[in-house]
């Protein structure tokens, strides 16, 4: 029997600086599952986090212990043995069951099953959780343990929580403390259920499950059953007393395949676990539950003439991975439900997205995100949860570390979107080229983990998974940890050195973090910000821009492609244009050096507040130009035009199971439309493959390169290239014909171009904030169309849409200097 227990709680400060109003208030209500923060928030005794400097006004809040309690009535109900159940504790705990203390704890990534059989009373219990302050903590931890290497002010790498918790280059310095996921009293005669491993393969068309199940027993010595059912097929085994362990192997024929989506289906199948006593067989214990998939899954990282590969091969075909890095949604993730995990998978679905990169500074998500991800398709990369850090393989450490992956190993490892396991971010390159072994003078920094026992432990518990020690990772331990021509890479150089046209230059074996910042959309930045004026220098602006010199290379960013505006919202769609070009720039290189590039996977999908970041996705779920230029780029068929030498090229890049044949028409024409050379270029590509067509001189140069551009078109798809950059271009003045028509859900705009428009965008939040438009960054010549359709509530003007701050072009960055 399970009962939750998240009703009459209450908070106060028990320690630290709080403010006089905080103490004054008395016991605060609280919700559970939730944080400190967000429960003064709801009792209006402080402002919204995300809002302005607010921020470092509510820093006292992490300096301070907090003490959580409530009251529930519990009456004896026969049962043998009941727990207390903590799905998550964050971080630094000590709880209290009526004036017993039954645990101390001090990681956040753990559940804590707790025996209280003989400590509930009949009728009033009071159970408490203090929580220390997380600062303190992780500061006193670091000189306890050993001082180590990490990034940012904190010393996150001394305490297990959440590191972008302490503030991140794109998160706030927030540091938490509470009940985040549920609190349960589980009571229960016998024995119960605790853990069940599916370990499913297939092959060919027969699936297999091996359902391995690990037993909690009374002091009652019972015969048990166990019975597994899939796809129709049931099988049972019988424990003797004593025994707690058992496996059962269940066989499905003909069974679907699960597929990555944009190359099959995702069926998924119902596997249930039930457990009774051999004396009572219609009276279950305990029922188990979850969906599976039957696919399989490896990383080849077997050397070849390129160097050394890293490929996903999903049912032996390898997939090119179009991915993103996903970082916590939320900086207080209870806020973060089922809905609002589908929202976001869906947005990533929608730009075209197959596989998401779950980064290791955040936490391993709940499993509605990894079930969201088995539904539309999207595979899922889990970093154990060590990011640019060195980390203490020392107890007690190293004993959190291994209790917290056997945890989510055993947790999230039925769900088939999970292909890989990986031991954390930029660490082993880290130790390698950021000056920590000096630093370190002798102490372990994590080595033990990545290459001991986090394989062992996923080897043990997930035998059929691909794992990783590191992101970047070269598996050819005689290379550098991020070389480009083995294993996967990171690329930073571009975006915090040079130009992002440099992305062309390289030629990864597998890109798992790249990118290029820009601020969110309108509407959010305006809710989260009440600068006056707003500029990009202004107070709450250099508050929301966590980047080291962030401005400083947006500026340096933009200055090579347009002049720098002069106008707050000029610079908006500045830096939010050149924020999508260069993701398209490199997604598109990326695809068109497959097959020797195996995927890229840009930084990043998400936010967890408003902030100027590499998001695609703003931190109020508004999709920014960026996301739209991910979806362009990520096409399941590709038409880009690359350079290669001092000429160019068209590339096809085919990722569907049927052939792309036809002819390749390409024009060099100026920006009237006209055609200045064209040719007709035979082209046969593959499915899942791509195809280069090297282009003749008379359409790869051109001797007005300001006034021409070069056009490739096969099928509806374009290719467009620019032979300068706009600020060197001889863009004008958009001009256009436009009309904007209510519709049901909202209005249709249709703009038809009397001159060339360069990624035409519609920033419909402008006009209502919660208007959202089908596609944006669309580039027209002289006589085509567009109709844009904007989803909005009733209320709003349509012809709002039309305003030249709304229906913005390059073309107004180029022609208002």
């Amino acid at each position: 029997m399970l009962r939750t227990l998240h009703h009459g709680w209450t908070l106060r400060p028990v320690a630290g600086p709080a403010p006089t109003e905080i103490t004054a208030a008395g016991p605060i209500p609280a919700t559970i599952p939730g944080t400190v923060h967000t429960d003064l928030l709801a009792a209006g005794l402080i402002a919204d986090p995300y809002l302005d400097d607010n921020e470092r006004l509510l820093a006292w809040i992490g300096l301070c212990d907090w003490a959580y309690q409530s009251t529930f009535d519990w009456t004896p109900d026969g049962h043998d043995v009941t727990e207390l159940v903590f799905d998550g504790l964050d971080t630094v705990a000590q709880v209290h069951l009526n004036d017993t203390v039954i645990a101390e704890t001090a990681n956040q990534h753990r559940t804590y099953r707790l025996d209280v059989t003989g400590l509930l009373r009949p009728g009033a219990n009071t159970l408490s959780v203090t929580f220390s302050s997380p600062v303190r903590y992780a500061d006193d931890a670091s000189m306890r343990i050993g001082a180590r290497p990490h990034v940012n002010h904190h010393p996150y790498n001394a305490i297990r929580k959440t590191a972008a918790n302490f503030g991140w280059d794109w998160g706030p310095d927030l540091a938490t403390a509470g009940i985040w996921r549920p609190v349960s009293l589980h009571s229960w005669s016998t024995a119960r259920l605790a853990t069940v491993r599916p370990v499913v393969t297939v092959d060919g068309t027969r699936g297999s499950a091996d359902v391995h199940v690990e037993i909690a027993r009374d002091d009652t010595p019972t015969e048990l059953v166990l019975a597994a059912a899939v796809a129709g097929q049931t099988v049972t085994a019988t424990l003797p007393a004593g025994q707690s362990t058992a496996v059962l192997h269940l066989q499905v024929a003909d069974v679907q395949l699960w597929w990555p989506r944009g190359h099959g289906q995702q069926p998924l199948y119902d596997l249930d676990v039930t457990m009774h006593a051999a004396v009572h067989p219609d009276q279950a214990l305990q029922h188990w539950h979850t969906r599976v998939g039957f696919r399989t899954v490896t990383l080849d990282t077997s050397p070849d003439e390129h160097g050394t590969r890293f490929t996903f091969v999903i049912n032996g075909r390898p997939v090119f991975v179009k991915g993103a890095n996903w970082i916590p949604d939320d900086v207080f993730p209870h806020r973060v439900t089922r809905t609002r995990y589908a929202q976001r998978i869906a947005q990533a679905a929608d730009a075209g997205i197959n596989l998401l990169r779950v980064w290791g500074g955040g936490i391993v998500e709940a499993d509605d995100f990894y079930a969201e991800c088995d539904e539309h398709g999207i595979m899922t990369w889990q970093d154990f949860l060590f990011a640019c850090a060195a980390y203490s393989e020392q107890d007690p450490l190293r004993a959190e570390v291994v209790a917290e992956v056997r945890d989510n190993v055993t947790r999230i490892m039925p769900h088939p979107s999970l292909v890989l396991w990986n031991g954390g971010n930029e660490n082993i390159w880290g130790y390698a080229d950021w000056g920590w072994q000096l630093r370190l003078d002798g102490q372990s920094w994590g080595h033990g983990y990545y290459h001991g026992i986090l394989p062992a432990i996923v080897a043990e518990l997930d035998p059929h998974r691909a794992y990783t020690p590191s992101s970047p990772f070269s598996p050819d331990p005689a290379q550098h940890p991020n070389d480009p021509a083995h294993g996967s890479m990171h690329i930073w150089d571009v975006w915090n050195q040079v130009d992002y046209t440099v992305y062309r230059s390289y030629r990864p074996r597998f890109a798992a973090e790249f990118g290029w910042q820009g601020p969110p959309t309108w509407s959010t930045l305006r809710r989260a910000l009440s600068d006056d004026p707003l500029t990009p220098q202004s107070p709450g602006m250099l508050v929301h821009q966590k980047a080291m010199e962030g401005n400083f290379k947006l500026t340096g960013g933009l200055v090579p492609h347009f002049r720098l505006p002069s106008t707050i919202e000029d610079w908006h769609w500045a830096m939010s244009l050149n924020q999508a070009r260069a993701i398209s720039t490199a997604v598109e290189h990326f695809r068109a050096s497959s097959p020797v590039c195996a995927g890229s996977v840009m930084w990043q999908l998400n936010d967890c507040w408003p902030v100027v970041s590499w998001a695609a996705i703003d931190g109020d779920g508004r999709r920014k130009p960026t996301f739209y230029a991910l979806r362009h780029a990520h096409a399941d068929r590709l038409l880009t035009i690359q350079p290669v030498g001092d000429g160019l090229r068209v590339v096809l890049v085919n990722d569907t199971g049927l052939p792309w044949t036809g002819e390749v028409e390409v024009s060099r024409c100026d920006y009237s439309g006209k055609a200045r050379a064209t040719a007709v270029i035979p082209a046969d590509c593959a499915p899942w493959s791509t195809q280069s067509l090297t282009l003749p001189a008379n359409l790869a140069t051109t001797g007005s390169a300001a006034g021409e551009l070069l056009i490739a078109r096969l099928h509806g798809q374009r290719g467009v290239w620019f032979f300068a950059e706009d600020r060197h271009s001889d863009l004008t003045a958009p001009d256009y014909t436009a009309t904007a028509v209510a519709t049901p859900t909202g209005a249709a705009v249709t703009v038809t171009a009397k001159s060339l428009i360069r990624d035409l965008a519609l920033l419909a939040d402008k006009v209502a904030a919660d208007a959202s438009v089908d596609d944006m960054l669309i580039t027209l010549l002289p006589g085509e169309s567009v109709t844009f359709d904007v989803t909005a509530e009733p209320g709003f003007d349509p012809q709002a849409l039309l305003e030249p701050r709304v229906l913005r072009s390059a073309n107004q960055l180029v022609a208002a200097t």
